[in-house]
C-alpha cells in the first residue's frame, strides 16, 4: 500500500513538472481551460485595455503571504496527428482573503508584447472560501518550442508590492513525441547510404509533414549551413521519397539538410563524414613569387597548424615560432623556403597529421653539392634565385643538437649560379650544415661524407689499380695473337694465288699436246712407277702400286 501511494505521488509530480513530461511524452488536452479548487467558482475575463493603478495593501498582505506556490508545465493541444500546439500550464496556489477577487496572469516573450488573462472569482464563492488556500490553473497560453517565457502573477485588484515574477523555458524539439506531432518540430527523418566510388549519397526521407513537399541539399555546417549544391525537391505525391546527392570531398562538416517546403520550417542536418578529419588537410598552396604558403580550413575545427622539418627517422620537428591556432578561415606563412624537407603539421587534440607539399622537389630553389678530393671537402651551393646562406662544417652527435657546428660562412648566391666554398682548414669535420638566411621559415640541411665511404673509396681505387695491371699484362699476348692470325691469313692468300696460277699453266699446256707421248716404265724398289701419260691428253695421276 505504501509503495502504491509513492508511485501515485511520483506520477502526480511528474504531471506537474514540464521537464519530466518531456521525457515520457506531454499531457494531451482537447481545448484550453481555466480550473479552480473545488468550491471556488472562477471564470476568465478579457484583459484591461488600460490597467488601473495599484492600490495600497491592507491587513498586512504581502507577496509571500498571498502566493504560496506557482508552478509551470507544458501540455499539448492537438487537432490532428501532426496538428498539435504547445500550451503553457500555470498553476497558482494562493491564500484567499475577502479583499482578493481574482488573479491576473501575464506572459511576455522576447520581441512580443505582454499578454494577460484575468481569472475572476465569483463573489459568493470567494466569501465562502475566504481564509483558505486555493488553487487556480490555466493552460491557454500558447508557447513555441524552446521559447523563454516571463510570467507575472498579480492579485485582482492589483495591490502595490504584491507581485510574483518567474521565467520558464518551453521544451525543445528533443522528444520523439514533439518531433512527430508538433509542426514546429517536424523535420522529417533522414537515412542515407554512401557510394565512395561514385561519390554519391542516396538519401531517403520518412516521417515528413503530410501534404507538403520536402527539400534536400548538401551544405557545409558552421554557424549556418551554407549550400554546397542545388536543392532537390521531393514531391508529396511521389511514392518513393529518396534522391541521390553527389559530393566532391567527404569532409566532416559536409551534411545533408532537409526541411518541409513551408515558411520558416525547422531543418534537420545529418553529417555522414563527421569523423573524417584527415580529409581537411588538403589544399595547401604556395606562391613562389611571394614565397607565401597558405591553407584554408573548410570546416570549423580547432586546429594547431605548424611548420616542421622531417628527419631521416620520419619525425617532423617543429620550427621555432612557426605555429598558428585556427578554427576557421585561411592562414598564411610568409617568407617560406620551399625545401623538400619542409612540411606542415596539423594537430587536433591528441591527433596530428603531416603533409609535405614540397616533397617532389619541383619548387626546390637551391641545393648543396659536397665532394671530397685529396682529403679536402669541396662545397658548392647552387641556387635558382638570389639567396643568402649560412654554410659551415659540423660534427654529428647523438644529442638534440644533431650536428655541432664550429664555424659558419655567409655566402650569397646569385640567380642560376653556383658558388664554391673552401673549407680545407677544418678537415676534422665530416658534415656540412646549410641554412638559408633571407627567409623566416626554412629547413636546416646537413650533408655528411661518412668515414666508411672514404675507406670504401680508397679500396675502390686500389681495386681499380689491380684491374688495370691485369689488363696491361694481357695486352702483349693479344698483340702476339693478332700478329699470328695476320701472318696466317697472308700465307693462306699467297698459297691460294700460287695454286691458281699453277692450274692456269697446266691448262695452257693441254691446248698443244706433244706427238711423242711414250714414257718408259721404270722399276724402283720393287714397284712400278707409272707417271701421268701425256698421250692423247690423258691427265691421270701417278700412283704407286705396291707388289
Amino acid at each position: 500500500m505504501i509503495l502504491w501511494v509513492a508511485l501515485l505521488t511520483a506520477h502526480c509530480c511528474l504531471g506537474l513538472n514540464g521537464a519530466a513530461a518531456e521525457g515520457t511524452g506531454l499531457d494531451r488536452i482537447e481545448k484550453c481551460s481555466t480550473r479552480c479548487s473545488q468550491g471556488l467558482h472562477c471564470k476568465a475575463k478579457p484583459d484591461y485595455i488600460f490597467h488601473p493603478p495599484c492600490q495600497e495593501a491592507a491587513g498586512g498582505l504581502n507577496t509571500s503571504s498571498v502566493f504560496h506556490n506557482i508552478s509551470f508545465s507544458t501540455v499539448m493541444m492537438c487537432e490532428g496527428r501532426q496538428k498539435c500546439s504547445l500550451q503553457l500550464r500555470i498553476k497558482t496556489a494562493l491564500q484567499l482573503t475577502e479583499s482578493i477577487q481574482g488573479v491576473s496572469i501575464c506572459t511576455m516573450t522576447a520581441g512580443m508584447m505582454m499578454s494577460c488573462r484575468i481569472l475572476k472569482f465569483t463573489r459568493s464563492s470567494g466569501k465562502r472560501m475566504s481564509g483558505l488556500q486555493v488553487e487556480v490553473e490555466n493552460d491557454c497560453t500558447s508557447v513555441s518550442p524552446n521559447q523563454r517565457v516571463q510570467v507575472v502573477v498579480k492579485t485582482l485588484p492589483s495591490y502595490c508590492g504584491i507581485t510574483w515574477t518567474g521565467t520558464y523555458n518551453a521544451p525543445a524539439c528533443i522528444s520523439e513525441d514533439m518531433r512527430r506531432h508538433v509542426p514546429d518540430c517536424i523535420t522529417g527523418r533522414l537515412s542515407y547510404n554512401v557510394n565512395p566510388v561514385r561519390k554519391e549519397l542516396s538519401v531517403s526521407v520518412s516521417e515528413m509533414m503530410e501534404d507538403h513537399n520536402y527539400n534536400l541539399r548538401l551544405c557545409y555546417k558552421d554557424f549556418l549551413c551554407s549550400g554546397a549544391g542545388t536543392n532537390l525537391l521531393i514531391k508529396k505525391e511521389e511514392p518513393v521519397k529518396s534522391v541521390t546527392l553527389p559530393y566532391s570531398r567527404p569532409v566532416p562538416c559536409l551534411c545533408i539538410e532537409g526541411w518541409s517546403a513551408v515558411m520558416d520550417a525547422p531543418r534537420v542536418q545529418v553529417c555522414p563524414f563527421k569523423d573524417r578529419l584527415k580529409e581537411l588537410w588538403f589544399g595547401i598552396t604556395f606562391d613562389p613569387l611571394e614565397e607565401t604558403l597558405s591553407w584554408e580550413l573548410v570546416c570549423p575545427v580547432a586546429t594547431v597548424v605548424a611548420l616542421c622539418q622531417t628527419r631521416k627517422d620520419g619525425v617532423c620537428v617543429d620550427l621555432p615560432n612557426a605555429s598558428r591556432n585556427v578554427s576557421r578561415g585561411k592562414i598564411r606563412f610568409t617568407e617560406v623556403d620551399p625545401h623538400p624537407q619542409l612540411c606542415v603539421k596539423f594537430t587536433v587534440g591528441s591527433q596530428f597529421w603531416t603533409r609535405c607539399p614540397f616533397a617532389d622537389g619541383r619548387l626546390q630553389a637551391w641545393d648543396v653539392v659536397v665532394t671530397r678530393q685529396r682529403d679536402r671537402e669541396q662545397v658548392a651551393v647552387t641556387s635558382r634565385i638570389n639567396a643568402t646562406f649560412s654554410v659551415g662544417l659540423c660534427v654529428t652527435s647523438a644529442g638534440p643538437a644533431g650536428c655541432q657546428i664550429n664555424k659558419t660562412h655567409r655566402v650569397h648566391v646569385g640567380e642560376n649560379e653556383a658558388v664554391g666554398l673552401n673549407l680545407s682548414d677544418e678537415l676534422h669535420s665530416s658534415c656540412v650544415q646549410v641554412r638559408r638566411l633571407d627567409v623566416k621559415y626554412t629547413a636546416t640541411v646537413i650533408h655528411c661524407v661518412e668515414q666508411r665511404n672514404r675507406t670504401a673509396h680508397r679500396r675502390h681505387v686500389v681495386a681499380g689499380g689491380t684491374s688495370w695491371d691485369l689488363i696491361w699484362a694481357f695486352v702483349p699476348v693479344g698483340v702476339c695473337l693478332s700478329g699470328i692470325i695476320s701472318v696466317t691469313l697472308l700465307l693462306h692468300v699467297l698459297l691460294t694465288v700460287y695454286l691458281r696460277r699453277r692450274k692456269q699453266r697446266g691448262n695452257e699446256k693441254q691446248k698443244d699436246p706433244p706427238h711423242d707421248c711414250v714414257v718408259p716404265a721404270t722399276h724402283q724398289h720393287g714397284g712400278i712407277l707409272i707417271p701421268d701419260s701425256p698421250l692423247c691428253g690423258n691427265t691421270e695421276k701417278a700412283n704407286l702400286l705396291s707388289e
